[in-house]
């Protein structure tokens, strides 16, 4: 112990106080402060405002050196840092210095965002979106009994009772950052499962209107996990660029479809025709703007072409696949076969 204090006498003003900053922040976890009180001790400290944000419950907590709660509006931040926890950043904390930076911010905010990490694991459930894959596996699973599923949900962050809706995920983004942009309300819980090449989100609600473009998901319907996820799986496999989010409960009769053998789909004369057309990239886009939109003229206007080109070109993909496209009938006919061949793509 002398000799450390021997060693620390050497040292600058600067790593002294660096030090001092380390032991402050090592008593105050020490102490088990919650977030309140480690922003205000950090503004007594810092003798500025000091903020702290979770992403999960997303108010702010901001702190004045005197201890009280700051006024709004803030300031902007002099300084931030990323609040992390098992490598998920799962918040925020700054500074709000209305002079210079201080030499010392950089260490003050280190050790606080530290600090909150430690504090938001300790109080409750993990605050992170990735999720352990053994206990969402559980809860989604078929084989499970209802009171492991329960038990997995308390887990997990899910109070009892709380509806769950299950999203089947397929994107190149991380999976957390997926969750955290599409629920930015807690509780979110995402994991991915081995062998299924899908990731599973768990949430209290999902907005669709954040789900990033270049992302793939089914969302299932049940109230059960395990019937949900079924659905989600299934609906993942409807998804389309022109409809990347898929509810199975928008589905109605043609979820029937995703249900039917895969020898059977192969063996059917139209399935087995569209194949052919499939060949030409630009007679798919074709074909599927025309089932979509049911109509010629609002097919040309989606594909940027004169409908009598696209006249021309569904009488072409009708004479591969041996009916009339523009009949109701062979429109229907179409609709199925489009959408079997693309189960059978995914």
């Amino acid at each position: 112990m002398e000799a450390l204090a021997e060693r620390l006498s050497h040292l600058d003003s600067h790593a002294q106080a660096t030090v001092r900053i380390v032991a402050f922040y090592d008593t105050l976890m020490r102490r088990r402060l919650d977030l309140p009180a480690l922003a205000r001790a950090s503004a007594g400290l810092a003798e500025c405002v000091v903020g702290v944000r979770l992403h999960g419950p997303g108010r702010a907590i901001r702190m004045t050196p005197d201890g009280r709660e700051a006024p709004a509006p803030p300031t902007p931040a002099s300084a931030s840092a990323p609040v992390t926890l098992d490598e998920e950043e799962i918040g925020t904390v700054w500074l709000e210095r209305p002079g210079p930076t201080g030499p010392l911010d950089d260490v003050v905010l280190d050790r606080l965002a530290i600090a909150v990490a430690a504090t938001a694991e300790r109080y409750g459930p993990a605050r992170t979106t990735m999720a352990d894959p053994a206990l969402v596996e559980l809860v989604v699973s078929s084989d499970g009994d209802e009171a492991a599923r329960a038990r997995a949900l308390r887990l997990l962050g899910f109070a009892a009772g709380t509806p769950v809706q299950v999203a089947a995920v397929r994107a190149p983004l991380p999976l957390a950052q997926v969750a955290t942009l599409i629920c930015p309300e807690r509780p979110v819980k995402a994991a991915e499962l081995t062998g299924t090449g899908t990731g599973v989100i768990l949430a209290g609600s999902l907005d669709e209107a954040r789900w990033p473009a270049e992302v793939r998901a089914g969302i299932g319907a049940a109230a059960s996990p395990a019937r949900s996820w079924h659905q989600a799986r299934a609906a993942l496999r409807f998804t389309t660029a022109r409809e990347p989010v898929v509810r199975y409960d928008g589905l109605g009769a043609l979820a029937l479809v995703a249900e039917i053998p895969e020898h059977a789909v192969r063996d059917n004369a139209d399935v087995a025709a569209f194949a052919r057309v499939a060949a030409a990239a630009e007679d798919v886009r074709t074909l599927d703007a025309y089932c979509d939109t049911g109509s010629l003229r609002r097919a040309a206007e989606l594909l940027h072409l004169h409908h009598s080109s696209v006249a021309r070109r569904l009488d072409q993909i009708g004479k591969v696949l041996g009916f009339d496209l523009t009949e109701p009938t062979g429109l229907v006919r179409a609709r199925i076969a489009l959408t079997a061949w693309r189960l059978l793509d995914d």
